[in-house]
């Protein structure tokens, strides 16, 4: 017992003792506290100066003569419009609590949390991050404090945010509150509050907002220029998308309301106020806040001096206003709505015009939507970029990886039907626009008469990632992952925008130097301090200056171009110039991108929607416009024509097959096969543009003249009496062509030989009229590699057949071809066309042919592999 007494009072000692040290400690901690509170508070603005405002100078934006473009006043002495939260859909304050401040009405003003995790980042060294913030913090650091400390990350402005927050939460109420923060939010494109927002982008009140415009407009605070709709709907439709799914997490909607908003068409005007060149002022705009700070924006009275010439913005919007008029009193209606342009120098890249819509202020158009900065498939306008990568004499051959892999203006390849396999192993069989194949074709009329086929073959030589990377060096900032694209990128299946596209032209016209767009060439505060000079400065080279003016030369040939556009296009100007079209194959949007030496100007036509237009192309929709303007904006300046740089060369080649025309042998006798032919000059040639050393090294060795026997028509052996031969020309033209070249019904030489004049007797293994050395000696024509069928239980095995195909190579005459599916005969036949039905069946299976000459020699086709599912 006297133990456990013992025990007792020693507890009673240390707590006495620690109590006299605890005490001391505690003030201490409570007057350090307060000291620091103090230190935090001192200069702290009073709540009640929450709707204080200090009047400031405006900016102004000025075209590139001094003109007035646009005042930005300061929301509350401007276009400034405060309402009540009586007047405030529902659904709109429901968005932004549910977006910015869940537990808006339960918290003190203050987030705690946030705070202690800033306080615990501090202590570990780390980066004081903005985020988290309440309604109240946002308001008081956007009206209290100033505009120095307001963009401060520090711990610091933090808690004095929070003790403002704090102050303010006991001063007004909770409705007070929101009011104001739903008065004074910055929504982007100069509008401060719900109802500036409303006018702004739906040009109509705050009361008559919905759901989905309300989840929209709540999304903007956040990032204003991040989510801005009117340059950026997808991201902003991102961002509504999220606000729904807030609302529906803390139950201010059902999933099925979120979803119908979601998915409702939203149409973007703007209330109409004095305003020049709208489109470009929002653009510059959003620069400025980006570079200087909101801030600066309404404090410092800005004098912003930009490239816009109001002349050319003039006429490209009468001469835009002109043209649509035209297609709409065509019949049937062409349901073009939109048109965008932009105008820029190609040596400094300086944005003379930039009209984003023919009406800013129409909301039946989208009109305030920018349609130079919005994200478009650009169809065939993005050709040339590729056929630059090809074109590239630095670029090594991919099938060897040394020496150069470029092609050539002169280069032929054959369009016709030709199937690609995808990434994913299915079968990508391009179209042209004219739905017809041309055969053998150079590069030079495949590029101007934007063959569709070829230029799918062009890119599989180059390649996605040569290519992409090519479009990334000229400023198309949309190709960041080639991975994400495939053969169909280079007809238009990757999204670009206007203006960057019409920047990678200028590097065609300034000799291949990446175009910066320039909109700013000095800013000065109201006091006529300079804060910024744009310079002149040359951009990197990104291309090389021979290749450069390979596809000037390309895209400045009228005659190329003929076959598809004829002679007399839009796309011709009373000066030399360069262009190219573009058309979806839905009709959704069509290009014309072109250059003089002294300007390059892009136009997209289509409608904000995405609706499609009725058969309208680039030549016939956004060429005109292109035509006109580059017209009206050159006159008076001198004709200039493209400098051709050192290093190039000309050099005649074959029209038909872009090779070194043949010396013509006139010997009349047998060839080493025994037939009597000989090879000729082609009968027409061109004189084609090269870069030094990727001329052709190779003969023509397409045109034969062919002896035959007039009494058949057959070929006349070596000992035919003259008096009964006749010489005849042919062109033998590639396997690949083969069925091209019977659909345009074309003589080939015959594949027999006269039995009144036989061939000449051989010696050695070889025959008298072997098979060529081809890849492949029969070549499948269906069905398409990679292909994928699924078997319909709804239909009877007799509709579910799939025909399997082949034709010889060029020169090859055979007697009989087998058909073979997975290795066993699924027909042989005879006499062309070599083809029969296969009844399809579930699983991977394997096609090829075997065929034999007349000689016993065997011909082997390609394997094809396709897949079939239930």
């Amino acid at each position: 017992m006297r133990r456990a007494t013992r025990n007792t009072k020693h507890p009673s000692r240390f707590t006495s003792h620690a109590s006299r040290l605890l005490i001391p400690l505690a003030l201490l901690l409570a007057l350090t506290a307060l000291g620091a509170l103090h230190w935090l508070a001192v200069d702290l603005p009073s709540p009640d100066r929450l709707y204080e405002r200090v009047a400031a100078p405006s900016t102004r934006i000025y075209d590139r003569r001094g003109r007035l473009l646009y005042e930005i006043l300061d929301p509350h002495s401007g276009a400034h419009t405060p309402i009540s939260l009586a007047e405030v859909p529902q659904t709109c304050a429901d968005a932004t609590i549910a977006t910015e401040d869940a537990s808006f009405y339960e918290n003190p003003g203050v987030d705690f949390w946030a705070i202690l995790r800033a306080l615990w980042i501090n202590i570990q060294g780390g980066e004081i991050l903005s985020g988290g913030s309440t309604i109240t913090q946002q308001l008081a650091r956007n009206l209290l404090l100033s505009p120095e400390e307001r963009v401060e990350i520090s711990l610091e402005r933090k808690l004095r945010e929070a003790i403002l927050a704090y102050r303010l939460a006991r001063t007004y109420s909770k409705d007070e509150i929101l009011t104001l923060y739903l008065n004074e939010s910055n929504y982007g494109n100069l509008a401060y509050g719900l109802e500036a927002a409303a006018r702004t982008y739906f040009a109509k009140d705050a009361t008559e907002l919905d759901l989905a415009e309300c989840a929209l407009l709540a999304g903007l605070p956040q990032s204003p220029a991040t989510y801005n709709p009117l340059e950026n709907p997808a991201a902003a439709r991102e961002r509504q998308r999220v606000v729904l799914g807030l609302m529906v997490e803390h139950g201010y909607v059902s999933q099925q309301e979120a979803d119908l908003a979601a998915n409702e068409d939203l149409s973007f005007a703007s209330v109409p106020f004095p305003i020049e060149a709208p489109h470009f002022v929002m653009y510059v705009r959003s620069q400025l806040e980006r570079e200087f700070g909101l801030e600066a924006i309404y404090i410092q009275g800005l004098q912003v001096h930009t490239t816009l010439d109001l002349d050319a913005q003039d006429a490209a919007l009468r001469i835009m206003r002109y043209r649509m008029t035209q297609l709409a009193d065509i019949q049937p209606p062409r349901n073009v709505n939109n048109v965008a342009v932009v105008v820029m120098n190609p040596h400094t890249g300086e944005v003379l015009a930039m009209v984003g819509s023919p009406d800013y202020f129409d909301p039946q158009i989208d009109g305030a939507v920018n349609g130079t900065v919005t994200l478009r498939q650009p169809g065939s306008s993005i050709k040339p970029i590729t056929y630059a990568a090809a074109f590239d004499p630095t670029r090594p051959d991919p099938s060897t990886g040394s020496g150069h892999g470029s092609l050539t203006a002169a280069t032929m390849m054959v369009d016709v039907r030709t199937a690609f396999v995808t990434r994913e192993g299915d079968p990508y069989v391009p179209r042209n626009y004219d739905r017809q194949w041309h055969g053998p074709v150079l590069l030079r009329e495949a590029l101007a008469s934007s063959y569709n086929l070829v230029a799918v073959k062009v890119l599989d030589h180059v390649g996605l990632e040569e290519m992409t990377k090519l479009a990334r060096a000229l400023g198309v900032t949309t190709f960041d992952d080639a991975d994400r694209f495939g053969l169909a990128l280079t007809l238009g299946g990757g999204e670009v925008r206007l203006l960057e596209l019409t920047a990678a032209y200028g590097a065609f016209a300034n000799t291949g130097y990446r175009l910066e767009p320039v909109t700013i060439t000095r800013v000065e505060d109201s006091s006529g301090r300079v804060l910024k000079v744009w310079e002149t400065t040359p951009g990197e080279r990104v291309l090389d200056e021979r290749v450069a003016y390979l596809i000037t030369d390309i895209l400045s040939d009228n005659l190329a171009r003929a076959p598809s556009f004829g002679e007399g296009s839009a796309l011709r100007l009373s000066r030399p110039a360069a262009a190219k079209t573009g058309t979806t194959t839905d009709w959704r949007d069509n290009w014309t991108v072109g250059y003089t030496p002294d300007l390059v100007v892009g136009v997209w036509a289509g409608n904000a929607d995405n609706s499609p237009m009725n058969h309208v192309s680039g030549v016939t929709g956004a060429a005109p416009i292109w035509h006109d303007l580059m017209e009206e904006l050159l006159k008076g300046v001198p004709q200039r024509e493209f400098v051709e740089p050192d290093g190039m060369t000309r050099v005649e080649v074959c029209a038909d097959s872009g090779l070194r025309p043949a010396e013509e042998q006139r010997s009349g006798g047998a060839d080493e096969q025994g037939a009597g032919r000989w090879p000729v000059r082609c009968p027409h040639t061109i004189t084609e543009l090269f870069i030094a050393g990727t001329e052709p090294a190779r003969s023509d060795d397409w045109h034969w003249t062919y002896t035959l026997d007039t009494r058949n028509g057959l070929l006349a052996g070596p000992d035919c009496p003259p008096e009964f031969t006749t010489q005849e020309r042919y062109t033998l033209y590639p396997a690949e062509a083969q069925d091209w070249v019977r659909w345009q019904n074309i003589p080939q030489p015959p594949q027999a030989y006269s039995p009144l004049c036989p061939a000449a007797q051989t010696t050695g293994d070889t025959p008298p009229y072997s098979l060529p050395p081809t890849p492949y000696s029969l070549i499948l024509t269906s069905p398409d590699q990679g292909s994928r069928y699924r078997i319909s239980p709804e239909l009877p095995a007799s509709a579910q057949q799939n025909v399997v195909a082949a034709r010889p190579a060029d020169t090859v005459s055979l007697q009989r071809v087998t058909l073979l599916v997975d290795g066993l005969p699924l027909a042989t036949l005879t006499a062309p066309p070599y083809q029969a039905l296969w009844p399809m069946a579930v699983g991977t299976h394997t096609f090829t042919a075997v065929g034999v000459d007349g000689e016993g020699n065997v011909a082997e086709g390609n394997r094809v592999i396709i897949e079939i599912g239930n």
